[in-house]
């Protein structure tokens, strides 16, 4: 899944490069979320939405999204994952895990324990969000995740190409219990 997250840039950037990225997706078979705007999503024909806290709350966006589109919404406690899985989430984003260094998010770490009791709650995919790293990524697998969101560590890395591979084998290893 590729997700378009821009905090900067206006809405008709935004729109560009959401129907550029959509057209990318779709010829490769890969889903493709817009984060945070709903309506750039819709226009841009995504596959979905990703929202956070602040933004339009999840049962309003999936009246306006129908069930034929994704909606993912980021939590950080056990609370709100389970108040927006009732709200019509496809899949939910649980962190801070670990520390990260990619954006000041004001919460405190959950860790993988809040993954393990939202897994006994709930039968929606959970992505782990912050700081998940190649080294880490197994621990959030084990603990229920289905992935893993990550920027840092792969746009941040000298090579992304292996970055990125560094992460398959470790979840690899981690679903194959090793």
């Amino acid at each position: 899944m590729i997700q378009l997250r821009d905090k900067v840039a206006g809405p008709r950037q935004l729109l560009h490069e959401a129907r550029e990225i959509a057209q990318l997706c779709r010829a490769h078979g890969v889903c493709f979320i817009v984060n945070d705007r709903l309506d750039l999503a819709l226009v841009a024909d995504a596959d979905g939405v990703h929202l956070g806290q602040d933004d339009l709350p999840p049962g309003d966006a999936r009246s306006l999204l129908g069930s034929g589109k994704i909606l993912g919404v980021s939590t950080h406690s056990l609370e709100q994952a389970l108040l927006a899985a009732e709200q019509g989430a496809d899949y939910l984003g649980i962190g801070p895990i670990f520390a990260t260094a990619t954006k000041a998010t004001g919460y405190q770490l959950v860790g993988c324990d809040t993954i393990r009791q939202l897994r006994a709650r709930i039968d929606r995919p959970i992505v782990a969000i912050g700081g998940i790293t190649p080294s880490n990524v197994g621990e959030v697998i084990r603990a229920g995740a289905a992935g893993a969101a990550v920027i840092s560590a792969v746009v941040g890395a000298e090579d992304i190409t292996a970055a990125t591979a560094a992460f398959v084998t470790a979840i690899q290893q981690a679903e194959s219990g090793h």
